[in-house]
């Protein structure tokens, strides 16, 4: 029969007037695509709505499908053929989609049978509505006209989808206003996709910590007695008496970043307007558990409405501190009042959030809100599994079910077989024989001969055993912010001196590299309010921070000088810009070191200071910085972020993120090449630094000294010692000949070294 594409816009336009009339969307949606299906003799038509918010398209109507597929399909953004199409923003036609490497199985719905693809984004301007999908058995099946008719089809979507979705969502908020909250709407097919945050494999049961309501507890035996405000006060004299002793125990075990996390617990038990409350409404005929439940909740909605983001932050210190109380009114044994053997669903955690629940024993953390950069680096440094999904999947899971997390790759199983249990035990077993500390040397060289400086990063102080196990050279870089991140105030002088000073004794003479303040952009002072910005990347961050609050700057400067008494300590400024960026810190700093002089404190006169290289402009003036500065610090990361304007962590343009740019290649030679002219040290830290396809390269410029994740050591060290300096050099010198990106990826394919990109 021969297609009428005509006839069907014609259909479409009568069917897009009927949503006026406030017919029920899913109606009309399922009208759509039998509609499109017979006019274009397709064998599947579908449609997609794209939820802005969480970057990702649900599957809501089908003709040809499984309709169980409805509502539970999902793709991110740029994921298969549909993904990629609304990413792009365009039309995608594949006359065989087994074959393509953009095709996305999913199983059971039986969309392996239809061989021509053709996904048309529904577009408002270049906002994001939803996608139009045909699929044909036949091969090749679709034309340039059927192209055309999807388009001019996809059009006129537009329109009805937004408004009747904007009507919807009013009739839902009206009805749940009035009825009471919906169950949690499970997941069906097993598996959740998200984004790792931190590394490893976590086992356990869910337990949801943004949970608590005056609704969703009851006594767990209809038949037990209830429980009287005498029990209550037992339960919170045994709380009081456990955050005691999990306070004592982080000090001790993360005496940098552990000061008083506990204490907001402390306050709010103290708190009679909170536990008087909750013992008055046991005396007048609540039942125990409830009563818990009933003020958490009205806590939560008074600390989470305010405007004030330290009465915000604890949230979760009151939800916390429910789940306790609960559980010692219902006289669990102390032992199973943590989170052993559980994975900790929230919508939003803070780094003492982190820190709290590691010291429970959580074994891993799902997160529905993002993921800012430096809760993923205490997650890692205190390997704690992350995984970031999607507030529906996060609403999806229920308390108790059992999880593996592989958070290497961003899947969750629910209620994993025998067989996923078994095959990630191999998995974990193959992890830690590449990872064994034991197979370390104490010195790296290459396969010539030629020495490799391997150096740890350091963001807690627990980070320093492993950094003696993977037998590491020095410190490359040690984030100084995160005591100031999980603290309610700016750290003193005497409190940061007592930290740094830690650092340096344990590395035992080894070198020790600091670097600055470096908060701004995700990584924020929650009791620092002055700054309000509505693009905080290219704003008041790192060192502009410093220099701006030279206070707080010579602080912290005079503690790092201090604490490197009779060491081998450097001090590098992060996000230089310029010589003159560098060098007014550096007069704080010989400042700093004269009041030291006068007041007769012992410090490190020869306290080396660096720039780290992360900004465009200050590769432009390279040959300056290298020749006023002590040593140099690539940071990676930044450096491709900010040259290439790419924020790696949006999934819209992450596929630009490419440490492989010719520009970026080009921008580390220029970098060496300066330090060794002016007789410079130069390192490199971030992803890239540990990177095994980029590794030839970066030894063939001149690299000597990499700062890494020390748990990647035996594996970077294994890397070195395979590699022969002449024919790095050679492959360094082809690479920077390149000026395309598909000639340095042909060029890394041809040796076995491609990069991940998109096919």
């Amino acid at each position: 029969m021969k297609k009428r594409n005509v006839d069907l816009v014609c259909d479409i336009a009568e069917l897009i007037s009927l949503a006026d009339a406030g017919r029920d969307r899913r109606e009309l949606l399922r009208k759509v695509v039998t509609s499109v299906a017979g006019h274009m003799q397709a064998d599947v038509c579908s449609i997609y709505i794209y939820d802005e918010e969480e970057q990702q398209l649900t599957l809501r109507a089908t003709q040809g499908l499984d309709q169980s597929a409805i509502g539970q399909v999902t793709l991110r953004l740029g994921e298969g053929i549909t993904g990629r199409a609304i990413r792009e923003l365009r039309p995608i036609c594949v006359g065989s989609a087994s074959t393509s490497a953009s095709y996305k199985f999913f199983p059971g719905i039986h969309e392996e049978d239809y061989e021509a693809f053709l996904a048309v984004p529904i577009l408002r301007g270049l906002r994001r509505i939803g996608a139009l999908v045909v699929q044909a058995r036949e091969a090749n099946y679709f034309t340039s006209n059927d192209v055309k008719a999807l388009r001019a089809i996809a059009a006129q979507l537009a329109t009805m989808i937004e408004n009747v979705q904007l009507l919807s969502e009013a009739r839902e908020e009206a009805a749940s206003a009035a009825t009471a909250a919906a169950p949690k709407k499970t997941i069906t097919d097993g598996i959740i996709r998200g984004r790792s945050a931190s590394t490893g494999t976590a086992r356990g049961q869910a337990y949801t910590l943004d949970s608590v309501s005056a609704d969703s507890c009851a006594l767990p035996d209809p038949n037990a007695e209830p429980h009287t405000a005498e029990d209550f006060e037992r339960a919170v004299e045994k709380t009081a008496e456990q955050i005691e002793q999990l306070q004592r125990q982080t000090s001790e075990e993360l005496a940098d970043v552990a000061v008083l996390i506990f204490s907001a617990h402390l306050l709010i038990l103290e708190d009679q307007q909170f536990t008087g409350r909750i013992a008055n409404l046991i005396r007048t005929g609540t039942e125990g558990v409830k009563a818990i439940a009933t003020v958490v909740h009205e806590y939560v909605e008074i600390f989470s409405k305010s405007k004030m983001p330290l009465i915000r932050e604890k949230v979760l210190d009151v939800k916390d501190l429910g789940n306790r109380l609960t559980r010692n009114l219902l006289n669990e044994e102390a032992s199973e009042c943590d989170y052993r053997g559980q994975i900790i669903i929230a919508h939003e955690l803070l780094p003492s959030d982190i820190l709290k629940l590691s010291a429970e024993n959580v074994e891993g953390f799902i997160v529905s809100s993002g993921v800012t950069s430096h809760n993923a680096i205490i997650s890692r440094s205190l390997g704690i599994p992350m995984v970031a999904v999607s507030r529906e999947q996060a609403d999806g899971i229920p308390d108790g079910e059992e999880m593996l997390m592989d958070a290497e790759q961003g899947i969750i199983y629910l209620r994993p077989s025998r067989e996923v249990h078994a095959k990630y035990e191999e998995l974990d077993s193959a992890w830690k024989m590449l990872h064994n500390a034991a197979d370390m040397k104490k010195k790296t060289r290459t396969r010539c001969g030629a020495r490799v400086g391997i150096h740890a990063n350091i963001n807690l102080l627990s980070d320093l055993k492993l950094a003696r196990e993977f037998k590491a050279e020095g410190v490359g870089l040690y984030r100084s912010e995160f005591p100031f991140i999980v603290r309610n105030d700016f750290p003193t002088e005497e409190e940061q001196y007592v930290i740094y000073k830690k650092l340096v004794d344990e590395m035992k003479g080894k070198p020790v590299t600091f670097r600055t303040l470096d908060i701004g952009g995700d990584k924020m002072l929650s009791y620092y309010s002055n700054v309000n910005e509505a693009n905080p990347f290219l704003g008041m961050r790192a060192i502009r921070f410093s220099l701006r609050n030279k206070d707080i700057f010579s602080q912290q400067l005079r503690a790092f000088l201090r604490a490197g008494a009779d060491a081998d300590t450097r001090i590098m400024f992060p996000l230089i810009s310029s010589v003159d960026d560098f060098c007014a810190a550096r007069d704080i700093v010989h400042e700093c070191m004269n009041g030291l002089d006068a007041e007769g404190v012992e410090y490190n006169p020869e306290t080396k200071l660096g720039a780290m290289m992360e900004l465009p402009s200050a590769v432009e003036v390279v040959d300056e910085l290298a020749a006023e500065a002590d040593f140099l610090s690539i940071g990676s990361n930044d450096l491709i972020q900010y040259m290439l304007a790419v924020d790696r962590t949006n999934e819209m343009v992450s596929n630009l993120y490419l440490a492989h740019h010719p520009a970026i290649l080009r921008a580390i030679h220029r970098i060496v090449t300066a330090g060794l002219t002016h007789g410079k040290d130069v390192s490199i830290c971030g992803d890239l630094s540990a990177d095994s396809r980029m590794l030839p390269f970066l030894l063939g410029i001149g690299l000597r000294k990499f700062s890494i994740d020390i748990v990647n050591a035996p594996t970077v060290q294994r890397l070195v010692n395979s590699v022969d300096l002449k024919e790095a050099e050679e492959i360094a010198g082809i690479m920077l000949d390149f000026g395309r990106v598909s000639e340095v990826e042909a060029f890394l394919l041809d040796r076995n070294l491609a990069p991940d990109v998109e096919a």
